[in-house]
């Protein structure tokens, strides 16, 4: 799998441009405002970009999803629950279920807390976690639609994940920019709170 992680203004946003190797099919999840930057990465990866994938409907989040569209044909794909944030969607999802990228298998896993929809992505040891999971926190649940005891309700479930699996946040806020489940078990400070601390 090929992972680029593109940060963005104005907001620490990463944004993440993904593919298959195999086919050369690439996924955008959460494009931030500058598509340019985005498609020049698509390009010199010899990427097509086929998907747009939001974890949440925030504008932060959705910010590139228009021009995106217009430059490449991506069709793009939200939950259903955020659906009032980013109506003009192409698909929305209404259950977890697995998405196709070349010959790779995303699990599509329901994250809600940080909004109604939330979702977070997970293929081949890598969990894209939107604003669901950060390194070394979680998602705000203080925004319309937030809620805390869902938000930990859904880390908790992803803790059930390996512990090597790779945490790419949807910004970054924490001390590296990326983590492991493992390592948030230790480190998170909402671990506790949360109820999966590990000493």
């Amino acid at each position: 799998m090929i992972i680029k992680q593109l940060e963005m203004d104005p907001y620490d946003n990463f944004s993440y441009l993904v593919g298959c190797e195999q086919t050369h099919q690439g996924m955008v999840i959460d494009p931030g405002p500058n598509v340019d930057y985005i498609i020049e990465e698509a390009d010199k990866a010899g990427l097509t970009i086929d998907i747009i994938f939001n974890t949440h409907a925030h504008g932060d989040h959705t910010a590139g999803n228009g021009r995106l569209k217009e430059l490449t044909g991506a069709r793009i794909i939200i939950h259903e629950a955020d659906e009032r944030g980013y109506p003009q969607a192409d698909h929305f999802l209404t259950d977890e279920a697995t998405l196709a990228l070349g010959e790779i298998t995303f699990d599509v896993i329901q994250t809600p807390g940080h909004t109604p929809g939330g979702v977070c992505l997970y293929a081949q040891g890598n969990l894209f976690t939107g604003d669901t999971l950060f390194v070394g926190d979680s998602g705000r649940t203080d925004l319309m639609g937030g809620d805390r005891p869902a938000l930990g309700a859904s880390i908790r479930r992803l803790m059930a994940l390996p512990d090597d699996t790779v945490v790419w946040p949807g910004h970054d806020y924490g001390p590296t920019p990326s983590s492991t489940l493992g390592w948030e078990k230790r480190n998170n400070v909402n671990a506790k709170e949360y109820g999966y601390y590990v000493d």
